[in-house]
């Protein structure tokens, strides 16, 4: 059995500039997510569920969940000093850890502390997804706006916490996907997913077909072209969505499948925010061998991000079945 902590030191020698940094920065999202594990199993005990009559920057009702989790992962990472500034779904502005503490520190992290935090109430899995970049900010300056809005193949690292039958971090620096498991007995995160691989192709298809009438139509097609059976690929595919973006991609990794959240009339340039959820799943996903692509079939880790809570459309999931996708996308708007 190995430890996250034990697997981060074994594998220093891939990130020679890290000098011990980002194994810090991962103590302290490892001892975050413990905390927030702790939390969520309490929930249906404590007031811990539910609204907490708050709305964060994008309008949305922000649940009590959402603003505890905000909080631990806030403080967790600027204890560490290997952090000078974070940018979460639930703070309006970018936030600076480079005061006292952190002026030299080398990191910023991007963040959605609680994904899926609604379903909390009805006991259905929700996750923590982040983002790791370098500063572009000389040291010595205080960091600006421009450290946080980079192309997400500039991610140093990425992963996703997913809070369900069992708690479990995976995530990525560039050499391929690990998966660890939460031993709650032991207080660790143990190495459960080695080299993970997205499958080439797959049955499961992910996407909300309540909001169906508003989208475009080529993704409209690719739905039908989901449910026509035919033998020779496989069809119909199994619908299946959650509803937290980290359990319905989490599923998908392990077995192959295609996560669709498009443009709509209700949401005309996406719902899901490119810099705190598109960049670090679509990252994630081609380490793994699979694809992501947002509008115009442009690759997700392309994109230059013009604001913080920028939003996009998402596809992700199993190479064959993104490519089948865009000749949809090509073939109708």
């Amino acid at each position: 059995m190995k430890t996250l902590g034990e697997f981060i030191i074994d594998r220093q020698g891939e990130y020679p500039g890290a000098t011990g940094e980002l194994s810090a920065l991962f103590a302290a999202l490892r001892l975050a997510s413990q905390v927030v594990h702790r939390e969520i199993n309490k929930a249906g005990l404590a007031d811990i569920t539910g609204a907490a009559d708050l709305e964060n920057v994008q309008g949305e009702q922000q649940q009590k969940l959402d603003i505890y989790a905000n909080d631990k992962f806030k403080v967790a990472l600027a204890a560490r000093g290997v952090v000078c500034g974070l940018a979460s779904e639930e703070e309006e502005r970018f936030i600076r850890f480079d005061e006292g503490l952190n002026p030299d520190a080398k990191y910023v992290v991007l963040i959605d502390p609680l994904d899926g935090s609604t379903n909390i109430d009805v006991n259905v899995s929700v996750g923590t997804v982040f983002s790791v970049y370098k500063r572009v900010t000389p040291f010595g300056q205080p960091i600006s706006e421009r450290d946080f809005l980079q192309r997400g193949r500039d991610q140093v690292a990425a992963g996703y916490v997913i809070y369900g039958s069992s708690t479990m971090m995976v995530y990525s620096t560039g050499n391929g996907v690990n998966g660890f498991t939460y031993d709650p007995s032991l207080g660790v995160f143990c190495l459960s997913h080695k080299n993970m691989r997205l499958p080439k192709s797959g049955n499961i298809y992910s996407v909300n077909e309540g909001n169906y009438v508003h989208f475009p139509n080529g993704v409209k097609k690719y739905i039908k072209y989901c449910q026509v059976e035919d033998e020779a690929t496989n069809r119909p595919y199994t619908s299946r969505y959650i509803g937290s973006l980290i359990a319905d991609f989490h599923r998908n990794l392990l077995k192959g499948g295609i996560y669709l959240y498009p443009t709509s009339s209700r949401y005309p340039d996406g719902k899901l925010r490119l810099l705190y959820e598109c960049n670090p799943i679509a990252f994630l996903a081609e380490q793994a061998g699979g694809k992501a692509i947002g509008d115009r079939q442009q690759r997700i880790l392309d994109i230059e991000p013009r604001a913080i809570h920028e939003r996009s459309p998402l596809f992700v999931g199993s190479v064959d079945m993104i490519v089948k996708l865009e000749e949809f996308l090509e073939g109708g708007q």
